[in-house]
């Protein structure tokens, strides 16, 4: 291996930061990890950048889980379903970024779910099979009915409404496959937790399999039950709890009249209209298109119906690569033209704050009867109203009443394990190593002494009972 370095060595004089970017940008990952190597093992380094350097190496390793499947075996899918698919057509959805690919050591590789998500994005390959995107059918037709009986329950009242409370029995789970942390070392987890808030209450913790849990305090805005395990050769290491709670359908009846100007000069406005790095950046195409959505208006709660409604009905859902490797999520969503929840979501959080309107981030799980599912979305504040949820992938509800087709844009449903307050929070205890998402928290995070356990060394499981 030294040899190799030294090699190596002779061909690039000079590592800089530059170069490294460089390799990476073209597609050159195995370039790029020798040459992090070599400047961890020859220069004087932090420990900050060190742990930097090693952050982009992970991060490489990570799209490469992603970008999994070769240009045969996604050709061979698309043609199951349009055998007489042209390379014209499939060069045209890899260019528009309907059908996801990049070059990575060389060869083209398609992102592991590209094939699928290409008939939900790209309208020509809808008119051979429509997939079903954001939820099921039967998902569908449940909200079809919940939705308007919230709002025919609430609609007297103004100007925020809980409804009578339900009850849920959660048990959660995570498995660390035999043998990934050597024997007799220490795993470290953290399992997602609810945090209580007006939706959200009376939870009661009725069991945890292992005595000696840390709860994290409120302040944390990723809420967990840490637990610690000693490793067993060759068993698989299981951690979980079970707990009930309820929760409660929340609606925000008003509309622009009810809205006042905000007070700019207050601390909560300049925060959450504020740009942030990573992912909440003002960038060129995001201005346009927001200055385009809000032209002319000046109420806050009509800028925000105007960009709610156009993320809804111009970027699909689709099954999303892991956000730890996207550099930007909403610039990302507006060049590729589709979406997950929480891409979307962070796209509506960036334009409402582009456009003046304070928003942050939530996300949890939604728990809908026979679907469980992790699930992101947003809140807004509208002066003397306070702060409303927003749930920008469920979107629109198909209705003539327009309370009910905006319910979305003001309120929520109460199948939600509500666990975060914004993206990108620290733990409790910390975490010594690179999170496997360093965005979001639902699935858990798992390390040792020695390493992070990257998502498929261990298993999750998350049930959930109607009292």
């Amino acid at each position: 291996m030294a040899l190799a370095f030294a090699a190596y060595a002779c061909q690039v004089p000079q590592i800089t930061d530059e170069t490294i970017e460089a390799a990476i940008k073209q597609g050159n990952f195995t370039q790029a990890e020798q040459m992090i190597k070599l400047k961890i093992a020859t220069e004087d380094l932090t420990p900050g950048e060190v742990w930097d350097l090693d952050a982009k190496m992970q991060t490489m390793r990570r799209i490469k889980q992603d970008f999994s499947k070769v240009d045969t075996t996604v050709i061979a899918y698309i043609k199951k379903v349009i055998p007489d698919v042209t390379p014209e057509q499939i060069a045209h959805w890899e260019s528009t970024g309907a059908l996801e690919c990049m070059m990575i050591d060389g060869e083209k590789k398609y992102f592991r779910n590209a094939p699928r998500n290409l008939f939900r994005i790209d309208k020509e390959a809808q008119a051979h099979w429509d997939v079903n995107g954001r939820q099921s059918d039967e998902l569908d037709i449940f909200l079809s009915k919940h939705i308007p009986s919230v709002v025919a329950q609430t609609k007297k009242n103004k100007i925020e409404n809980l409804t009578k409370p339900q009850k849920m029995r959660v048990t959660y789970t995570l498995v660390v496959k035999p043998n990934e942390v050597p024997e007799g070392e220490t795993i470290r987890v953290w399992l997602p937790y609810p945090r209580e808030n007006k939706r959200s209450f009376n939870v009661n913790l009725l069991s945890a399999s292992h005595k000696n849990y840390i709860i994290s305090p409120d302040e944390y805005d990723h809420k967990s039950i840490y637990m610690e395990s000693v490793a067993v050769k060759d068993s698989a290491m299981k951690f979980g709890y079970q707990l009930e709670l309820e929760t409660s359908d929340h609606w925000f009846n008003f509309g622009p009249e009810d809205v006042k100007p905000y007070d700019t000069e207050s601390e909560l406005y300049k925060k959450y209209t504020a740009e942030r790095k990573t992912h909440v950046i003002f960038n060129p195409e995001l201005k346009r298109i927001t200055d385009s959505l809000v032209a002319g208006e000046t109420n806050p709660y009509n800028k925000a119906i105007r960009i709610f409604d156009y993320i809804s009905k111009n970027y699909p859902w689709a099954s999303a690569r892991e956000y730890a490797t996207l550099e930007n999520i909403p610039e990302y969503v507006l060049k590729n033209k589709h979406g997950d929840c929480g891409q979307v979501g962070l796209t509506f959080i960036t334009m409402a704050r582009y456009a003046g309107i304070p928003a942050k981030w939530q996300s949890g799980f939604m728990l809908h009867p026979g679907e469980a599912g992790m699930h992101d979305w947003a809140e807004a504040y509208f002066e003397g109203i306070g702060w409303v949820p927003v749930d920008v992938s469920f979107g629109l509800v198909p209705n003539e009443d327009d309370n009910v087709y905006h319910f979305y844009m003001g309120g929520i449903d109460a199948h939600r394990y509500y666990v975060n307050e914004d993206y990108s929070g620290t733990f409790f205890p910390a975490k010594n190593h690179l999170r496997s998402e360093t965005v979001d928290f639902q699935r858990g995070e798992v390390e040792w002494r020695g390493e992070n356990l990257y998502f498929g060394r261990w298993s999750w499981d998350i049930e959930v009972e109607y009292l």
